[in-house]
């Protein structure tokens, strides 16, 4: 017992004095255990704030976010020197292509608020690569940007029917078809098409075994493409980005491909299109492709490493 008691008071006094010690003003420390430094922005984080935030009133983010990104796919960033890459080749061919053919404000106005780039593909239950993503009009989601060429960019708009491996990528595919394609679900959801749309192929998409179509047998059926056979929607959409991406030859080939039952078929639905973006948005799609075509043919020309 004695031992005990002896050993408890050495614990209390050791505590008295660790107490004593620990209160000392000469021992405080002024750093407080809180981060306090403002947040260090990079130059491209600094661009990205001007010609992104800023200018069009969207949150461009290159770094993983996991609040953004689906939970359900293991994806992989997106290289800084590629999203950089990326963000200016959207600024000039997307972007600035709206800008140009419709105004600033209907851009700020209707563009999704956050754009959400992926370093690695995304792959759906039926092993199909998705290229990208929209969210009710308020983000959309971008895939595979690692795999970009930054010093061979190239932009296919006169053969839609290239194999998708070719090297260096097609940007019209992998990206900027993608763009359109995304955007064009974005203007659908605010303003609704005409319902006629929906009864020219109807019975005749292939909801679940879409994955099978190949694009050119598409054509024959009346879609341009074997993702455009899924349903109507994807069909709407698919038919703008092909479109105001293809070159005149591009789009032909589609028609020649189709043969004259499914040439009609596309035709009525583009004519339904045409409208739509006309009436809805006061965009001529002629004019668009035109600006798109001009713009992808400038692409070559950009410095894409450096931010200015």
């Amino acid at each position: 017992m004695k031992k005990i008691k002896y050993l408890g008071m050495l614990l209390m006094m050791f505590a008295a004095t660790a107490s004593f010690v620990g209160c000392s003003e000469d021992d405080l420390d002024s750093k407080s255990i809180f981060d306090t430094n403002p947040i260090q922005r990079s130059e491209f984080d600094n661009w990205l704030l001007k010609n992104y935030v800023q200018e069009f009133n969207i949150n461009f983010l290159y770094h993983y976010n996991d609040k953004e990104a689906d939970q359900n796919y293991n994806v992989t960033p997106a290289q800084t020197d590629k999203a950089i890459a990326i963000a200016k080749l959207m600024q000039h061919m997307w972007l600035g292509a709206y800008v140009e053919v419709a105004g600033a404000d209907f851009l700020k106005t209707y563009t999704p608020r956050v754009i959400q780039l992926s370093g690695s593909y995304k792959y759906d239950t039926n092993g199909q690569i998705v290229l990208g993503t929209a969210e009710q009009g308020m983000k959309v989601m971008f895939y595979g940007v690692n795999e970009l060429d930054i010093d061979n960019v190239r932009v296919n708009s006169t053969d839609p029917y290239e194999s998708k491996g070719t090297k260096p990528l097609d940007l019209n595919y992998w990206f900027f078809h993608t763009m359109h394609h995304e955007f064009c679900h974005i203007l659908t959801q605010t303003k609704n098409y005409s319902t006629d749309f929906q009864t020219i192929s109807a019975g005749g998409y292939h909801s679940t075994d879409w994955v099978n179509v190949k694009d050119k047998d598409a054509a024959t059926e009346g879609f341009v493409s074997g993702y455009a056979s899924q349903e109507y929607n994807e069909d709407f959409a698919e038919i703008y980005a092909y479109y105001v991406t293809l070159s005149e030859e591009g789009w032909n080939k589609i028609i020649e491909q189709a043969g004259e039952n499914g040439a009609k078929i596309i035709n009525k639905k583009l004519d339904i299109v045409r409208s739509y973006f006309l009436n809805s948005w006061n965009i001529d799609l002629d004019t668009m492709r035109s600006v798109v075509l001009r713009r992808s043919n400038e692409v070559t020309s950009l410095d894409l490493r450096k931010l200015d």
